[in-house]
């Protein structure tokens, strides 16, 4: 993003997905930026002090350079006050606000990408957030609420107007979901139509991807989601191909080496039974296209210690030698 915004490659953030251990990890292969699970306002600002939930989502690994906090909600008071109160507890660097959550739950409240139906209200939200903190404030969108509201261009413009840092856009409407392809050209005509900086998101899987995505689209960084998952690797060489090397294959022993790292951050984060609970779909991503995964992720769904976890993952070096 020119001179201004060093931010080239960025962790989307995604509901059960990313928190502290999942983007450490990202960090670790070369992400420049990432963003926590989205945080409720309402239910952030009525949780009882200490509350479990609220603890872990807010939680932030010393490691952590550049993490923003992701706010949902509709009300333009009650997301300032919770942007006010996150920012006071001065563990994030800038604040994220969610307008493009495909979530029915969501969505039925008015809420994530809903408040594309609503621009007014859109605006509002985003002026209540930017007046109640000294971060800096970005927004996660679509394209719009589907293909009779494609009113990205105008979030974009309010949010410019307003000074916010950037806006990002998953190139998919919310009545898409994830079906179908991004629409990389559709955000490209966006960036062309204005000046506050464009992240693009949508379908980079591959390190090429990443590189052909900024050419597509002209934006300012990429935005990487469920390509990411079990696959924190994407971030190295995604940058390894922006600067014209040939991506490197993820060697055996590597992966299994950083799935039980990223186990034992479960554990150590969530508690035994919850971090291997949480951990089980991770190592089905981690484990993907290996010899013997299918038999193994079943047993990994039945898992319960990181003993249990660890000794199932280890089992792949030696399938894979067999």
């Amino acid at each position: 993003m020119g001179n201004t915004y060093q931010t080239v490659l960025c962790l989307a953030p995604m509901a059960g997905i990313t928190d502290w251990p999942m983007r450490v990890m990202c960090y670790r292969m070369g992400a420049d930026y990432a963003c926590s699970e989205m945080v409720s306002a309402i239910g952030y600002l009525c949780a009882k002090p200490g509350n479990d939930a609220y603890r872990r989502l807010l939680a932030v690994h010393p490691e952590e350079r550049n993490t923003a906090c992701q706010l949902f909600g509709r009300d333009p008071s009650v997301m300032g006050e919770a942007a006010a109160r996150v920012s006071a507890l001065g563990r994030f660097t800038s604040l994220d606000i969610n307008m493009g959550c495909p979530a029915r739950k969501v969505v039925s409240s008015g809420e994530g990408s809903a408040l594309l139906l609503d621009p007014d209200r859109a605006y509002r939200v985003m002026e209540a957030v930017r007046r109640n903190t000294s971060l800096p404030v970005t927004v996660k969108t679509r394209l719009g609420y589907d293909e009779d509201s494609m009113n990205a261009l105008e979030l974009g413009r309010a949010a410019q107007a307003l000074g916010l840092r950037w806006i990002a856009i998953h190139g998919r409407t919310r009545r898409q979901q994830y079906a179908g392809t991004a629409d990389w050209a559709a955000i490209g005509e966006l960036k062309a139509r204005l000046t506050i900086p464009v992240i693009a998101n949508g379908d980079v899987f591959a390190p090429g991807d990443a590189g052909r995505m900024l050419e597509e689209t002209g934006a300012d960084g990429v935005m990487i989601g469920r390509g990411a998952m079990g696959n924190p690797w994407l971030f190295r060489e995604a940058r390894r191909a922006l600067k014209g090397g040939a991506p490197e294959a993820v060697s055996l022993s590597e992966r299994i080496d950083t799935a039980v790292l990223h186990a034992r951050w479960m554990v150590d984060f969530k508690g035994e039974r919850l971090g291997v609970m949480e951990m089980r779909k991770h190592v089905g991503h981690y484990i993907s296209g290996l010899r013997g995964a299918t038999a193994i992720r079943r047993q990994v769904n039945f898992a319960t210690t990181l003993e249990e976890l660890t000794a199932l993952l280890e089992g792949l070096r030696t399938i894979e030698k067999e």
